[in-house]
């Protein structure tokens, strides 16, 4: 650091989220409201809060969330990137490759293997080592001509989401240690989900809950609001649906079923869907679905060897991957990689590579979703002993696609 750099210090109080705050706000061109501040102070860290200041104003910033990540087999400390941004007056600096950099050396110095964030721009990160590790699908579906198969009795129950909160957390806690994608969630970030400020709601109504039971009790549920909408003739509203969270085959169809048919609306839009969603094999008319692929998660390895020895792989996998990390350089090297279903070993080797790549690759494939042999097409794994990709590859895979269900 030259004299002329203003130094990076790490936040001190929660008080100092009102600095992060006002940055954040000219940066997302966000309109202020102070019950979204406040509600936020509640989940912001202030140890984990990278601040650079110009004459006592936050003109950059980068914030982490401690939380749980399930990755493929396994459920690893990792840390949640958020409220990067660096104010119009001071781009161009180097500000942002700087808090970047010490982020990523303060979250391997606090023992989380991997980072994970949601992108703003999909073009930033892959920059400082994220990989794309997790596609999203959203819908915006026509209800009227999507179609959907008959069904039983539905055995549903209805209301406000905060005073259903302890059927939500039972469902999702017991989903959420076999969904790659999924993050923990204490009762701070229970708050901030289902808190409702009408400032929030964009001129649609308050957030519902529905909760789908059999013998054995609540077995899904979705959140979701509707906007009222009607034009010189018939009502057109919108079903917003936020989260579907389901444990069987028919407590997810009855949810669908129930989301997709509300009086007075004659659209249902989802933001946050699997690219292998159900959905899209329940319908009778796929086209109907609106669908469209974008970026999710991207996931950055901090560790290598802790990395790739704490997720599980659907195949058997011996490989040496030589790994290239111009930002910390201890992942730099050749790795083997020994593993399965039940177990794995990652360590440093002399042993010949068999395939070459960058640290973002590692992230994109972490959770099972982009595949070795797609990156390798790109030209960006590349093969040094033939038929490598092939071998390792399947290895890398998962049985349910990565979701990304919650933007932090």
């Amino acid at each position: 650091m030259t004299d002329a750099e203003p130094p990076i210090e790490t936040g001190k109080t929660p008080a100092d989220w009102d600095g992060v705050a006002d940055l954040l706000n000219v940066v997302f061109h966000d309109v202020r409201n102070d019950e979204a501040r406040e509600l936020n102070r509640a989940t912001y860290e202030p140890a984990r809060s990278l601040l650079v200041r110009d004459r006592g104003v936050v003109v950059a910033h980068a914030g982490a969330f401690t939380r749980e990540l399930t990755v493929p087999g396994a459920v690893l400390s990792a840390g949640h990137v958020t409220q990067v941004g660096v104010a119009p007056t001071h781009r161009r600096r180097g500000l942002l490759t700087r808090l970047m950099r010490k982020q990523l050396q303060d979250i391997r110095a606090g023992g989380e293997s991997i980072a994970v964030l949601w992108a703003s721009e999909s073009a930033i990160y892959p920059r400082f080592g994220y990989g794309m590790a997790a596609q999203r699908l959203t819908m915006e579906i026509d209800t009227r001509s999507v179609g959907l198969p008959p069904g039983g009795e539905p055995r549903l129950r209805m209301g406000e989401a905060g005073p259903l909160h302890e059927a939500l957390v039972g469902v999702y806690d017991r989903l959420r240690a076999g969904r790659p994608g999924w993050s923990s969630r204490d009762a701070r970030w229970w708050r901030r989900l289902l808190d409702d400020p009408p400032a929030q709601r964009h001129g649609a109504a308050a957030r519902h809950a529905v909760l789908y039971e059999d013998a054995d009790g609540v077995a899904g549920y979705a959140l979701y609001r509707a906007r009222n909408h009607w034009d010189n003739w018939s009502p057109r509203g919108q079903v917003q649906v936020d989260e579907v969270a389901a444990g069987t085959p028919e407590a997810y169809a009855q949810l669908w079923r129930f989301l997709l048919t509300i009086d007075l609306t004659r659209t249902t839009s989802y933001q946050n869907g699997t690219v292998d969603e159900p959905l899209q094999h329940l319908v009778a008319d796929p086209r109907a679905l609106h669908t469209q692929v974008l970026d999710g998660l991207w996931v950055r390895v901090v560790d290598v060897g802790a990395a790739l020895a704490a997720r599980r792989y659907a195949t058997p996998v011996d490989v040496v991957l030589e790994v290239t990390d111009p930002l910390l350089g201890e992942n730099a090297g050749r790795w083997r990689l020994t593993g399965d279903g039940t177990g794995a070993a990652c360590a440093r080797t002399a042993d010949p590579a068999d395939l070459s790549c960058g640290i973002a690759d590692l992230g994109a494939v972490f959770l099972g979703g982009p595949g070795l042999s797609a990156l390798a097409a790109a030209g960006r794994v590349r093969e040094l002993r033939p038929g490598a990709v092939a071998a390792a590859g399947p290895a890398f895979g998962w049985h349910r696609a990565p979701a990304s269900i919650e933007v932090f």
